[in-house]
């Protein structure tokens, strides 16, 4: 007998649109990890050498034995790029990009529905389907420093 793999309770998709309330920016301390492209996306976007934009907006974090970067907060916990609004919202990392659906918030209804209670933009606005949130959950970035180009730095 075979097991049969259980369907996921999105397989309709789920609704999501950002209001750009801010609330997953803002009041909580947290990590917005960056893969080397969100990092060579946000500095062209705001016209920044690398090495100056590492030093100003970012920490470096250990998670899991591994070395990352972080963008930095305010003395508040607000993202170091929120003021009223993301003012990289273009260029913003994946893990802002992909926010809700992060494998801790689809894993089940229930956490779907607990992370509703603090975004409003859940339940609301268009339905993304199935396969685009297993794409956001399977394709998360690399974040290890070690593994970004020989030539990251060079700029």
């Amino acid at each position: 007998m075979h097991s049969q793999k259980k369907a996921r309770f999105y397989v309709k998709g789920l609704q999501f649109e950002c209001t750009k309330c801010g609330k997953c920016c803002t009041g909580f301390p947290g990590f917005v990890y960056l893969s080397e492209s969100d990092i060579l996306s946000i500095t062209k976007y705001l016209k920044e050498n690398i090495g100056r934009f590492l030093i100003k907006y970012t920490k470096n974090v250990s998670l899991f034995h591994e070395n990352r970067y972080s963008l930095i907060e305010k003395p508040n916990y607000d993202c170091v790029f929120w003021d009223s609004l993301c003012t990289i919202y273009p260029a913003r990392p994946y893990q802002c990009r992909t926010y809700p659906f992060w494998k801790k918030h689809v894993v089940s209804e229930r956490e779907w529905e607990k992370a509703g209670k603090f975004c409003p933009g859940i339940n609301r606005g268009i339905v993304h389907s199935k396969d685009l949130i297993e794409n956001f959950v399977q394709n998360i970035p690399g974040y290890a420093i070690r593994k970004f180009s020989s030539d990251f730095k060079k700029d």
